[in-house]
């Protein structure tokens, strides 16, 4: 039953999806407006050469309660797994394949004996190494002072050299910061450990998409925001917001409801509340008019991409269903064929390539001679395979740009402008641009709407 608060969200991905079910659990009337012909934003699936590929390869963590709470609630949770146990098979070309395997021990010695036994590191890199996990552990500076510095830096200042940096810990910097980290914020490298590896001991533990994106997040999310009462508008473009004496206005133009045909003529929506859950880049432009340079700033947060290589084999060339590399310019690999419905006796493999600045200047041809000799160096079986198929998806603005002083320039949700809220992996959730960022900040923009009146800036 509604309240008779109308509230408006514009976008629909995850943050939007989450808060557009929140309203409407709230007895809210509940209009979400995508400028795309699906639902999910960022966490996508396309069809190509007959497969159904995901954009991206999404994992997510066993302490990821809230993104792991949205796919219990609309129904898609059984095709998800979490590892019972951490473990990261390592490859690197001309070693043998090194898993990185938590223990039962607590947090933070339950990755101490596998780290004792890492190859790709000396004696000396692993004890170093260790303390400086623990002096990680125990760093109390304050945010804004972590944020000055790069958690390159700080790992150099306890004995962490170039070599050590790669081999180690970049493989939770890379694929969570989207940024080397040379790159990356401290203050945001400290949360990513400490909250994955140096608290708890299971929080790490890594969860998989068993099914394709567009099986978990957008055909289940639609069913979801159906069944709650929200009005779904896709193919609609939302180009300014304005208030009003009665509230708020969103204008744009597009086609009325999902099932509707996509149209062109302009129309505008009122609304109690508004909650805008898109990238940063285009809710600075819908909202600089309104909110003027603090909008404007929002374009400071930057772009980090990723860049996916999508290729199919004639033959199983990889045992693992994932795995990460060293020494090589291969960061994570993922066995998706039977989700993708790869042919029979092929495999799919997809290999994730995160702060891709260069990757994305490559052309396809150059990635393909790149990347197929570096799989074949770390795979044995792949050296007589033949390649059926080699595609690339690229993401030029996958997420913001997670460097040094980038958590001043981070909204929360509320705004200067009651009844105007923001959500979205770049809004101050605490965490870098991760699917528990994304659902954590539709919580949050969702919980201002409810109480509209008093939504104004912190």
């Amino acid at each position: 039953m509604s309240d008779g608060r109308r509230v408006v969200v514009i976008g629909g991905g995850l943050a939007g999806i989450t808060a557009a079910l929140d309203c409407a659990a709230a007895g809210a009337e509940v209009t979400l407006l995508e400028v795309r012909r699906r639902l999910g934003g960022a966490a996508y699936s396309v069809q190509r050469e007959g497969l159904e590929m995901d954009n991206g390869q999404h994992v997510f963590l066993r302490g990821c309660p809230a993104y792991r709470g949205l796919l219990e609630r609309i129904g898609s949770a059984h095709l998800v797994s979490v590892q019972p146990r951490l473990q990261i098979p390592v490859l690197s070309p001309g070693s043998k394949p090194y898993m990185l395997r938590r223990s039962a021990l607590p947090a933070p010695f339950q990755l101490a004996g596998a780290l004792a036994r890492y190859p790709h590191l000396s004696p000396t890199q692993r004890l170093v190494a260790a303390r400086a996990a623990l002096a990680l552990m125990r760093l109390k500076l304050p945010e804004q002072e972590l944020d000055r510095h790069t958690l390159g830096e700080w790992l150099a200042h306890r004995g962490q050299g170039p070599d050590a940096v790669a081999a180690l810990w970049d493989l939770i910097a890379l694929p969570t910061l989207n940024l080397p980290a040379a790159e990356a914020s401290l203050a945001l490298g400290a949360f990513v450990f400490r909250r994955g590896l140096l608290t708890s001991a299971d929080a790490g533990d890594i969860g998989f998409h068993v099914g394709t994106l567009a099986e978990i997040v957008a055909r289940p999310a639609s069913a979801a925001l159906s069944a709650a009462g929200v009005e779904v508008r896709l193919g609609w473009r939302a180009e300014g917001v304005a208030s009003t004496a009665r509230g708020l206005e969103v204008q744009g133009r597009g086609g009325g409801s999902e099932q509707a045909d996509a149209g062109g003529e302009a129309d505008a929506l009122a609304a109690d509340a508004v909650i805008v859950a898109l990238p940063h880049s285009r809710a600075a432009t819908l909202l600089e008019p309104l909110l003027g340079e603090r909008a404007a700033r929002w374009r400071g947060l930057g772009a980090s991409p990723i860049v996916n290589l999508h290729i199919v084999f004639d033959r199983v060339v990889c045992e693992q269903p994932f795995a990460a590399g060293v020494g090589t310019p291969v960061q994570y690999l993922f066995d998706r064929s039977a989700a993708a419905g790869a042919p029979a006796g092929c495999q799919y493999l997809a290999v994730s390539l995160s702060g891709a600045e260069r990757e994305m200047r490559l052309s396809v041809d150059a990635l393909r001679e790149l990347y197929l000799p570096a799989l074949r160096e770390l795979l044995p079986r792949a050296r007589g395979a033949s390649v059926e198929s080699f595609l690339v998806t690229r993401e030029h603005a996958a997420t913001f740009r997670a460097a040094p002083g980038v958590q001043s320039l981070r909204p929360g949700p509320r705004t200067g402008v009651p009844g105007l809220l923001l959500a979205g992996t770049w809004t101050a959730t605490g965490w870098p641009a991760t699917l528990e960022s994304a659902v954590l900040s539709g919580h949050a923009a969702a919980e201002a709407a409810l109480g509209a009146e008093t939504a104004v800036a912190r």
